[in-house]
């Protein structure tokens, strides 16, 4: 009998936590080779969700529990599920019902062929605005340009052997960006696709506002581009000055005024403006670091439900 971990974080998921469970025990009644270890990591929720984990576990022993000891986020939440599982593979979903949990069964039926990543894909994502839509299609643009892996339609739902959980519990970074570690790491994967559901129960806690701080960082912590992008645009501007010297001696030996006061004030706001930003990136990669050598944990664990 094989064992299938899965991770959900939860925050402030009070609502859902019951259907949730229904919904995988209902999945794994199919699943004859295969029982389950639901493990919940509690993120600081500020509701009732502990207390609905608790009720469960107390029915049933294998949904156990990891809860932080404040709000860290969905990353650290991620790695502490990777840290705490015991099964053969593991899988990562939701609690609010938007993975599909009869997913799971295409997915370990793809692992017992021997894939050791099954990546979930997108093939729509669902009722999102236009601007987070957007800001969404640029975001994972780029990020597959830095992993060098098609990265625009993933999510965080997909199943991981065993090896592969052992080597991103290994991981010593406290800034990590599990969907595209989760490509870094290489080893046998395949994809099977999804459509994204309706929360059960709730409201999304993305906003655009929190999406695009959320792709800030993850951009900065697993890229280089921006800093590629601070090249090019030096590049750029030594090539106008260049074009600015040589307008000059042109009307120089003409005899005529050099004029474009003007255009020599933007130059100099746009170049500082430049320098600022530039500047502004390279602090980020510095506090980044900074952070890093503190050495401070990913996260506080509060309590241990098993």
């Amino acid at each position: 009998m094989n064992k299938i971990s899965l991770i959900v974080p939860c925050y402030n998921e009070e609502a859902n936590i019951n259907p949730f469970y229904e919904e995988i025990a209902k999945t794994f009644k199919d699943l004859k080779d295969a029982d389950f270890e639901l493990m919940f990591v509690n993120d600081g929720s500020k509701d009732k969700t502990i207390e609905k984990i608790e009720e469960l576990n107390k029915k049933d022993k294998r949904v156990k529990c990891v809860s932080f000891a404040r709000n860290f986020g969905k990353e650290a939440a991620l790695f502490a599920g990777i840290r705490n599982v015991t099964g053969d593979c593991t899988v990562i979903l939701d609690a609010d019902l938007q993975h599909p949990p009869f997913v799971i069964k295409e997915m370990y039926a793809k692992w017992k062929e021997g894939f050791e990543v099954v990546e979930g894909v997108k093939t729509d994502r669902g009722k999102e605005g236009l601007l987070h839509k957007l800001f969404s299609k640029f975001f994972y643009g780029l990020i597959s340009r830095a992993v060098g892996m098609d990265m625009k339609n993933s999510s965080d739902y997909k199943l991981l052997d065993k090896k592969v959980i052992a080597q991103l519990a290994a991981l010593k970074e406290r800034n990590t960006f599990f969907r595209a570690l989760s490509f870094w790491v290489g080893f046998n994967k395949t994809t099977v696709y999804y459509e994204v559901q309706e929360r059960a129960n709730g409201v999304s806690k993305w906003s655009t506002k929190s999406l695009f701080k959320y792709a800030i960082n993850n951009v900065l912590c697993f890229s280089y581009t921006p800093l590629h992008i601070i090249t090019f645009v030096g590049v750029i501007f030594i090539l106008i000055a260049i074009g600015v010297l040589i307008d000059a001696v042109i009307s120089f030996i003409k005899g005529t005024a050099a004029s474009g006061f003007p255009t020599l004030v933007i130059l100099l706001l746009v170049g500082f403006g430049a320098v600022l930003i530039s500047l502004g990136i390279i602090g980020v990669y510095i506090a980044q670091i900074y952070d890093e050598v503190k050495g401070r944990p990913q996260y506080v664990i509060g309590k241990k439900i098993e």
